[in-house]
């Protein structure tokens, strides 16, 4: 494994162990998810730069766009959670009382 595949799988897998065992806030879990989406991001850029394969240029924007629209859904339950509940505390939320 090359250093620059070791760096993006590591910023991966750190990215899902912060999502797996700190999820005290929705923020610092809306970070996570987005760490771990600009690392798939990278490091298919790289993939497809090395191969210099153009088939698959088109899935890096649609990974980017995939992203930007899960960025802005998760701002969006943040907002509404913050409004319903005062608080971005996951230990808040209790879903069985929907």
């Amino acid at each position: 494994m090359t250093p620059i595949h070791f760096a993006f799988s590591s910023t991966f897998m750190l990215g899902l162990a912060g999502l797996a065992f700190h999820r005290a806030h929705l923020l610092s879990a809306l970070l996570c998810l987005e760490g771990m989406m600009l690392s798939l991001f990278i490091a298919l850029s790289t993939w497809t730069l090395e191969f210099n394969s153009t088939n698959f240029a088109m899935s890096t924007m649609i990974l980017l766009a995939f992203s930007a629209c899960e960025a802005s859904a998760g701002l969006a339950l943040l907002v509404a959670m913050a409004r319903t509940h005062g608080t971005d505390s996951l230990q808040s939320l209790n879903l069985l009382q929907c």
